[in-house]
């Protein structure tokens, strides 16, 4: 294994094993385990190996199924399921020695000359990147949080290095970047942690947290490397699962994306 990945692009240099079979490897995390997002888009990136570049992804849907291991590569295994005219449609599983880690389906559709209206724009309250305090996880990404009321997370996110110019590489990472929120809008208004929202490593002690599920729907093309404002709302709890909902914009007020995302919060105690 390659001890040190911090270049998004060398995320997704995936090796090919066989017309429809790459390995991908993993970075280190905080945490642990693998981020859920580097699954995500390595997934994607293996879906887009196998279909014609004139089609660009519009939507993607994950299963998360277990926890990655970083120190073991992963491999993504691509299912054909259609070709069509206009839609070509892709089933990824991702594997490590445990069993399957990921499950996801994608689609794919050619560009159409068809009315483009927006109807969700830029919260008044983004402000920009420079109004707001760093806070970085990893050195693949530059993060700006902004202040939220509870059951909010937003924040100005970019990919730190340059990307290349196709389109699926800064698909691929939008979809590394959308995992980084959603739970913090739902972790926020807990009736637990609402006197210790910054209180990151107790939020371990009282809580076991896992994603999903995830699914995004790719409105509009933008580069990841430029800022993108991530703005999520938590849509409740019950049953140990909580439902946060995000719209993704450029810094110029484009809504590039809407994402949604299940994820686990079981109390350790009661």
């Amino acid at each position: 294994m390659e001890p040190d990945i911090n270049d998004f692009t060398k995320l997704l240099d995936l090796e090919q094993k066989s017309s429809d079979t790459y390995i991908g490897l993993s970075p280190t995390y905080p945490w642990g385990r693998v981020y859920g997002g580097q699954v995500v888009a390595q997934g994607l990136r293996a879906a887009a190996n196998t279909v014609e570049s004139n089609r660009f992804v519009h939507s993607l849907h994950a299963f998360f199924i277990r926890a990655g291991n970083s120190d073991e590569p992963i491999r993504y295994e691509v299912d054909r399921i259609r070709d069509g005219k206009s839609f070509t449609t892709r089933r990824v599983v991702a594997h490590q020695s445990g069993g399957a880690i990921l499950s996801l389906s994608c689609s794919f559709q050619i560009t159409e000359n068809q009315v483009n209206l927006q109807e969700s724009f830029l919260p008044e309250d983004a402000g920009s990147p420079n109004d707001f305090p760093v806070k970085n996880w990893t050195p693949m990404i530059e993060r700006r949080p902004c202040p939220n009321n509870l059951g909010r997370s937003s924040l100005w996110l970019r990919i730190a290095n340059p990307l290349k110019s196709e389109p699926i590489d800064h698909a691929c990472a939008l979809a590394f970047t959308s995992d980084d929120s959603p739970t913090e809008s739902i972790i926020s208004s807990h009736p637990r942690i609402v006197d210790m929202q910054d209180d990151w490593d107790n939020y371990q002690d009282l809580f076991f947290g896992a994603s999903l599920d995830h699914s995004i729907w790719f409105h509009r093309p933008a580069p990841a490397d430029d800022w993108q404002f991530h703005d999520f709302q938590s849509h409740g709890l019950n049953g140990g699962r909580g439902l946060s909902i995000g719209k993704i914009f450029s810094a110029d007020g484009i809504h590039i994306a809407t994402v949604v995302q299940e994820v686990l919060l079981r109390e350790k105690s009661l």
